[in-house]
């Protein structure tokens, strides 16, 4: 697991975030507001760049002049609401140009940045005295010292006591661009000395329950399941429901939130999800489709590991050139902070798996970022934009955007969109992990396993949350049969209690949160123009942390499939020389799935790009081309039993209790939990294009 879960410090504050973030969507969506281009001769003040928690009471005072400084000026290009219009015309099922995409190239030459947008930006930035030191089609890096920073930005630098305590340099006042460069900045990022990091959405059974365990001694008094001799004693060796969902009673287990508990499925493999999501019964395998793959770093043993794990579970290793990696060890940085290689080891071979087996197919490619900070896997999505490495793009990592250090940083937010619109006019797809921590509140952080504990109220990850990418929350996939035939869905959260010494009850109990899917209304973004219609206004206009607006708000998840930890999903990979298999949980497993299901769906469509897919994902919603998951509508044994079998000398086996995510609920329609549903059975041949 990636050693930055505890994210680190943000550039703004949570106080006045809603008015704050949304002031600044004149730079992260300009289909809504006002963009750079639309004012050229004007200075332009960009919102937020000042963070709300540098106080007049906070100042320590001036940095000093000689002090070091950088900063990211990221470049509006030639026409940034022109692109937000095209990426909306050209991913609209009801307009007549749907699908017709522009290739790397045009894009490049219709929105890119002009040579004398960059020549007036750069000789701005090296008027005021800073060096340019990198230079890329979409931003350029500068440092020098805060003098200069300060006669860039039209804003001098303090020191502020922030509100975690530490002490941070962020600007005294918004950052002004003069009316040279005000049409040619999108934004300018890293001017507070806030340390902005991703997390993986992924963990194994193992790793988290070490975590659970950890977490578990302030809630173990909470009380116990009613105290009951068992009938026989528990398996010491670990065991699981091999032919199918609830197949074996755990016989010997006190009696929890039922009788006659089953014990928990074992791990499903990729045949098993191609069987429960009517790939195999399609006959598709992604065949003409790319999907590409983004993490931080590198497994050295990628192609290797999934091949071995693909034959050993009567699959097909990937043929020769069907897959590639881009990864730059020299260039590796922060491996500290974000775990370094082997920190994301067990994310990447997850993602490349389940992409590889949903889709068999579908070239796949592997782009690993140098590390999990933004601007690095900024960097790795516009990599794969720029050279249209792909059709669909899977990414199992995020971020809280509003923490007790602060609150995200809007120029990643307009970064981030920028590339995810000049992906949307190039017919390439975003997917997105929606979380593991259910709304990621502070109470769902307290004892989630994979939540980020410096969250300071409900809300949507980013870049989940974005308007312009596919979000992907979870399920617990419950299959009829060993064969993988499809039973039932719920909504991907679990209790959990632990087997008491004497076998005889359950501690605590009712279970405390333990897992689920990331969901929510986002505070920080309209409703985008394809939820209309179809998430209801009861819904979208109360964000996740209680704030009512007057309008709609963005809602997450789209969508969901498998990712339950308790059904969990089999990964292979190398550590420390040697390959091993184990269950892996999470969104991370529901991104790749549902960009492999994109990838199978181009190949019925003939090879053409779906491109950005929520248009047409809602398009299709309330149709047999997605189930409806309603928790309350499955009537099944939510209780399940996990027996890991000895360990260190002693027995552990626990109780989880399924569909009970923390404040997020699978009901009839759209809901917060799974979005408009799972692939259904109409999922393919609702992309089957009319003959002509």
């Amino acid at each position: 697991m990636p050693a930055a879960r505890n994210r680190l410090s943000r550039s703004l504050a949570a106080a006045p975030a809603a008015a704050l973030i949304l002031g600044t969507l004149a730079v992260a969506t300009p289909a809504t507001a006002a963009t750079p281009a639309d004012a050229p001769n004007a200075a332009r003040q960009l919102a937020g760049t000042h963070p709300a928690w540098a106080t007049a009471q906070a100042d320590q005072g001036a940095v000093a002049d000689a002090t070091p400084a950088t900063a990211r000026v990221y470049l509006a290009g030639r026409d940034a609401k022109g692109l937000a219009d095209l990426a909306k015309e050209l991913s609209d099922p009801s307009s007549r140009s749907y699908g017709q995409y522009l290739n790397a190239d045009q894009a490049k030459a219709r929105f890119g940045a002009s040579p004398e947008q960059v020549t007036a930006v750069t000789a701005w930035l090296t008027s005021a005295g800073l060096t340019v030191d990198a230079s890329t089609p979409h931003y350029l890096q500068v440092s020098g010292t805060s003098a200069a920073l300060a006669k860039a930005l039209g804003t001098s630098v303090h020191s502020y006591r922030a509100p975690d305590g530490s002490v941070r340099r962020a600007p005294a006042a918004d950052v002004t661009l003069p009316a040279a460069v005000a049409g040619s900045v999108l934004a300018v990022g890293g001017i507070s000395d806030a340390v902005h990091t991703n997390v993986s959405h992924a963990i194994s059974v193992r790793d988290a329950e070490a975590k659970a365990d950890a977490k578990a001694a302030p809630f173990a008094a909470r009380g116990l399941a009613p105290a009951k001799k068992p009938a026989a004693t528990l398996p010491t060796d670990p065991t699981c429901s091999e032919d199918g969902y609830g197949s074996k009673t755990a016989k010997g287990a006190p009696d929890g939130y039922e009788k006659n508990e089953p014990f928990a499925p074992c791990s499903y493999t990729p045949s098993q999800l191609r069987k429960a999501y009517g790939v195999t019964d399609a006959k598709v395998s992604g065949k003409g489709a790319r999907i590409a793959v983004i993490d931080a770093y590198g497994l050295p043993t990628m192609e290797q590991d999934a091949n071995h794990f693909s034959t050993t579970h009567g699959d097909q290793a990937f043929a020769a050139g069907q897959y590639k990696e881009y990864v730059t060890p020299d260039q590796w940085v922060h491996e500290d902070e974000c775990g370094g290689a082997a920190g994301w080891a067990g994310e990447e071979a997850l993602d490349v798996e389940m992409a590889h087996g949903l889709a068999p197919g579908a070239q796949v490619v592997y782009v690993g970022a140098n590390s999990c900070y933004d601007d690095d896997l900024n960097a790795a999505m516009a990599k794969v934009v720029d050279e249209h490495l792909a059709d669909v793009v899977s990414n199992s990592w995020g971020e809280i955007m509003h923490g007790t250090g602060g609150d995200i940083d809007p120029a990643v937010v307009a970064a981030d969109n920028q590339i995810f619109q000049l992906g949307a006019v190039q017919g390439i797809g975003f997917t997105f992990s929606s979380g593991d921590c259910g709304d990621s509140s502070p109470g769902a952080a307290a004892t989630g396993v994979n939540c980020q504990a410096d969250t300071n109220q409900a809300q949507a990850d980013w870049p989940s949350a974005s308007p312009w990418v596919t979000s992907v929350g979870g399920t617990a996939l419950e299959l009829g049969d060993k064969a993988g035939r499809y039973g039932h869905e719920v909504s991907m959260g679990d209790q959990r209690s632990v087997l008491s010494d004497d076998q005889k009850s359950w501690s605590p109990f009712p279970g405390f949160f333990y897992f689920g899917g990331g969901g929510g209304v986002s505070k920080d973004f309209p409703q985008p123009w394809y939820q209309q219609g179809v998430v209801p206004d009861s819904v979208a206009k109360k964000a996740a942390d209680g704030t009512v607006s007057k309008t709609p708000l963005r809602a997450t998840p789209d969508v969901a499939m498998s990712g339950d930890l308790v059904a969990a999903t089999l990964v292979g990979f190398t550590a420390d020389g040697a390959y091993s298999e184990g269950g892996y949980g999470g969104t991370s497993v529901s991104s790749p799935e549902y960009a492999a299901m994109i990838a199978d769906a181009i190949e019925v469509r003939g090879g053409r790009a779906i491109g950005f897919a929520n248009p047409a994902i809602y398009d299709r919603a309330h149709s047999a081309a997605f189930r409806d998951v309603d928790d309350a509508a499955v009537h099944t044994k939510f209780g399940n039993v996990v027996d890991l079998g000895v360990v260190s000398g002693s027995l552990r086996v626990r109780l989880y209790k399924l569909a009970a995510d923390y404040g997020l609920k699978a009901t009839c329609g759209y809901d917060t939990a799974t979005g408009v549903g799972t692939p259904g059975k109409d999922f393919f041949k609702s992309f089957k294009l009319p003959r002509r």
